[in-house]
């Protein structure tokens, strides 16, 4: 089966910032790219970038996105309050078995995001 989610994109406010604190959080070097009016920082697997054009709006309503946090789900959550995001949701176990944890945050652009991880 393909990769069931395609694209997302994280619409922001003030792009550097945004590159800055997930950057910080996912420990990753995104790179900003300016398209004129639509500039992005796409992610490392090409599944993604936080966008920043003038009918983006960031949100704490609508759609998750979780974001992969591998084995290190609290590290991540540390970085989240370190880098000026605010826990929604600290880690919380998915009652699914073998489903791993999961949290949910809001980012330095008022979107609401989430974690998903393994332990």
């Amino acid at each position: 089966m393909k990769k069931f989610i395609s694209w997302v994109e994280i619409p922001a406010k003030d792009l550097h910032r945004a590159v800055k604190f997930y950057n910080s959080v996912m420990q990753v070097d995104l790179q900003i790219a300016d398209f004129g009016e639509e500039k992005m920082a796409g992610f490392p697997n090409g599944e993604g970038a936080i966008s920043q054009a003038p009918n983006f709006q960031p949100s704490s309503e609508g759609t998750i996105v979780s974001l992969n946090a591998g084995n290190e789900i609290d590290g991540v959550i540390e970085r989240i309050k370190a880098g000026g995001g605010k826990i929604i949701t600290g880690k919380t176990r998915i009652e699914a078995e073998g489903m791993g944890y999961f949290a949910l945050f809001t980012d330095t652009e008022g979107n609401k995001v989430g974690l998903h991880g393994t332990s």
